[in-house]
């Protein structure tokens, strides 16, 4: 089951359950702002394809709750820059 991540990883930007948001297959998360920025909108951690993160139904959360944890690539937005 997916996580569900709570953040961008990137910039760190809240994103709800039911926000567009955009996942590798390692589930790193980004906002679409930020990957509008990453070289041909692929993982900047893994390299990896990105693609929307299904919504989860609204029903479904009650029992099957998204992560609190963040996570954050400090290194990403320095990257954003070089690029």
């Amino acid at each position: 089951m997916l996580e569900i991540r709570p953040n961008c990883e990137c910039c760190d930007r809240d994103i709800a359950p039911s926000d567009a948001a955009y996942i590798c297959t390692f589930e790193c998360t980004w906002c679409p702002d930020c990957v509008e920025r990453f070289p041909n909108r692929a993982c900047p951690n893994c390299g990896g394809d990105l693609q929307r993160r299904p919504v989860r139904p609204v029903a479904a959360l009650v029992n099957n709750p998204p992560s609190t944890t963040r996570v954050v690539s400090p290194g990403c937005l320095k990257q954003d820059t070089l690029a």
